[in-house]
């Protein structure tokens, strides 16, 4: 599959009122990634969620691309959870 487009989809739910905490952690993290994405989205959603997405072209689902890390387990609720897809047009 190589030549696609894969989005690395990254969400973490903050331990109570650490939402602030958790989102500006995933910020400083995600512009410290080891290489530049072709694109980066960062969300956030209700009970302190915080969702970031990254878009690297020209990737497979099996290249090691860069990964924003687990953060301490004191600033978050359950461990962070991965997703991989490929854009579609």
């Amino acid at each position: 599959m190589s030549g696609a487009t894969i989005v690395l989809m990254w969400e973490a739910r903050a331990a109570e009122g650490r939402g602030g905490e958790l989102l500006e952690w995933a910020r400083a993290r995600a512009a410290e990634l080891a290489s530049e994405p072709h694109r980066r989205e960062l969300l956030r959603a209700p009970q302190d969620r915080v969702l970031v997405m990254t878009w690297w072209q020209d990737a497979s689902y099996a290249d090691d691309l860069p990964e924003l890390p687990e953060p301490d387990t004191a600033l978050i609720t359950r461990p962070v959870h991965r997703w991989r897809f490929e854009a579609v047009g």
